[in-house]
């Protein structure tokens, strides 16, 4: 009897210990809730980035059965469209590279005196000046291509104030030239360069930069030792927001350019709408991202600000 009741008093102690089975199931509830959360985005992704991706990775090796209608292709996994693609439009690769480097230095140089300028020097005219910069955004982006279209033609101002300094000829032309091209991707993508720089300047404590100045710093080795690497992540972020999409970006060279300033985008573009090429058109595609992605990425490392990736 003794045992048996040792034995009851035991089950007894352990039952009520064990949590009630509606207190469990909140905690498993709990526990999912993370994971729920997370079902939107990840279908989101899987859908809209994912299945793209796959779908452009399986047509970039698919070929045109001879003697079927056009737009209709087979997967028969050849890889040899990569080099024949890469020696076909070699040439717009590098130019459109080249474009999206000398843009990306040009919105640097004009942006961060600028973002510096709001960030330190404003005052109340801060809030005024950001929306100066977000403004171009209320206008489409075609159509502020197309305002730059006039102000570079022939018989525009500029064409003739360069005239009048000598700085071009008489027969020489702005618009339909690589540098109209690269005036129009600098200008389209400038506030991608200015803002994250302005975010990075504003978070800078401006008694440091007094510290540096009381240890007899120069004005010049206090911007170069202090406000530029503490600016540094805003810098990185804004020349990847700006160099990425002008090395695909198609609009102003087409507006503003001529046949020998083609950007591999135009060619993207025209072999997906206009010649019906989709293996051709996918494997550029396929490497021009694969191509901004290897020097993304060393870019950041050499940068040494791993934390953006």
């Amino acid at each position: 009897m003794t045992v048996a009741a040792g034995i009851g008093l035991g089950e007894r102690q352990a039952g009520a210990g064990a949590p009630p089975p509606a207190v469990t199931e909140r905690r498993s509830r709990r526990k999912l809730t993370p994971y729920l959360l997370l079902v939107p985005g990840m279908a989101w992704l899987a859908i809209f980035f994912i299945a793209p991706i796959v779908t452009l990775l399986s047509t970039s090796t698919q070929t045109r059965p001879e003697g079927a209608e056009i737009g209709v292709f087979t997967q028969t996994f050849r890889f040899a469209n990569y080099l024949d693609a890469l020696e076909g439009y070699g040439p717009e690769f590098g130019r459109s590279f080249l474009y999206a480097l000398l843009a990306t230095v040009l919105a640097l140089a004009i942006s961060y005196p600028l973002a510096y300028a709001i960030a330190f020097k404003a005052g109340r005219w801060r809030n005024l000046l950001l929306v100066l910069v977000v403004a171009p955004f209320f206008v489409s982006f075609l159509l502020r291509t197309v305002a730059w279209k006039q102000i570079l033609a022939d018989d525009a101002w500029v064409a003739d104030l360069l005239r009048a300094l000598s700085v071009i000829g008489p027969q020489t032309h702005i618009i339909n030239s690589a540098p109209a091209v690269v005036i129009g991707i600098t200008y389209n993508f400038l506030p991608f360069m200015i803002l994250p720089i302005y975010a990075s300047l504003e978070r800078v404590d401006p008694r440091l930069m007094e510290a540096a100045g009381d240890l007899y710093s120069s004005a010049l080795t206090t911007f170069r030792k202090v406000t530029i690497p503490l600016s540094m992540p805003g810098i990185v972020a804004g020349t990847l927001l700006t160099f990425i999409p002008a090395a695909g970006d198609y609009v102003n060279s087409a507006l503003l350019g001529n046949k020998d300033t083609t950007m591999v985008g135009n060619v993207i573009d025209s072999r997906f709408l206009r010649v019906v090429d989709y293996p051709t058109a996918a494997v550029l595609s396929v490497t021009l991202m694969a191509s901004i992605l290897v020097l993304v990425g060393f870019y950041i490392r050499r940068a040494g600000t791993e934390e953006l990736v």
